[in-house]
């Protein structure tokens, strides 16, 4: 009698090779199972070279099902192109806020990793350390979000190969505002993305009314010819952002130049904004009612 060994299993979940006997009768079926593996892989093989064709090609993306296993083959290579991906609706994905606001105003898609990162923050049970960790991988997020509303111009450069590339570059001009204090804590993500970038600061406070009130300011000297990202985390009533806005205005920024990045925002401070400014591009992760007005103190250890 023949004796065969059995391979160990692909993903290693059986821990040790398997010792079988094999006679006439399991060889049969195992010539029989090898001719099913072979009419299947001429069947895989011919719809990979379908597709390749162009034939029945279901989508431009991968489909993925819950647990992200690959249900459909890879599509065809397709030449190189710049996209613009258009972020989510407000409506669509908040559409119990029956938020009324322009096409300037734009939502972050939310996936797990965006949720993850909102729930850590808004966790009271939250360390310091965690807190800051977390903050700042929310903001680095937002922040390359944002620059993707940047001008840029067509670029050609040479790689090391000798290859011409079409590429892009961003335009100069631009800079950064955060509206002290805890605007502050977006300066760093800003930063890491633009290293020589310039960020000026504004200084509002609210008194016991919630009226807001200009202390201090500091720009670059040319700010009127620059695109300004304005870094403010929370937005709760808007009022300080309404006042920041008011200044840069008043320092000849138009609104089509300035880009406000945020993290949360209520519905309240959203209309606020988009009604009164209607030319400023807002960017954030986050509408709710309910915002984290802690964040600063957290962030900074001050709580």
């Amino acid at each position: 009698m023949h004796i065969s060994k059995q391979n160990e299993s692909e993903d290693g979940c059986d821990g040790a090779n398997t010792t079988t006997n094999s006679t006439h009768s399991s060889n049969e079926d195992n010539s029989a199972e090898t001719q099913h593996l072979s009419a299947g892989r001429a069947n895989l093989v011919n719809n990979v070279q379908n597709n390749h064709n162009g034939a029945d090609t279901p989508s431009a993306g991968l489909h993925t099902n819950h647990v992200g296993a690959i249900t459909s083959p890879l599509p065809p290579p397709q030449s190189a192109a710049i996209v613009q991906v258009p972020l989510a609706s407000i409506h669509s994905l908040h559409p119990q806020l029956d938020l009324k606001l322009n096409n300037r105003f734009m939502l972050m898609p939310l996936n797990d990793q965006i949720r993850e990162l909102q729930t850590v923050l808004r966790d009271k049970a939250t360390s310091r350390g965690d807190f800051k960790f977390y903050a700042d991988r929310l903001i680095r997020l937002v922040v390359e979000e944002g620059l993707n509303q940047l001008p840029i111009e067509r670029v050609e450069v040479m790689t090391p190969t000798g290859h011409s590339y079409p590429g892009i570059r961003y335009l100069k001009g631009n800079c950064g505002v955060s509206i002290v204090r805890s605007g502050e804590s977006m300066e760093q993500g800003l930063r890491d993305c633009c290293r020589s970038i310039r960020i000026g600061k504004i200084l509002i406070e609210s008194d016991e009314n919630n009226q807001a009130r200009v202390l201090y300011t500091k720009f670059p000297r040319d700010i009127e010819h620059r695109r300004v990202l304005v870094l403010y985390p929370i937005m709760s009533t808007g009022l300080a952002v309404v006042e920041s806005i008011k200044v840069l205005l008043r320092h000849g920024v138009k609104e089509d130049n300035m880009i406000l990045l945020n993290l949360f925002s209520s519905p309240r401070a959203c209309k606020m904004i988009n009604g009164l400014f209607p030319r400023i591009f807002v960017l954030t992760s986050d509408i709710n009612p309910v915002c984290p007005n802690h964040f600063g103190q957290r962030y900074f250890g001050t709580d």
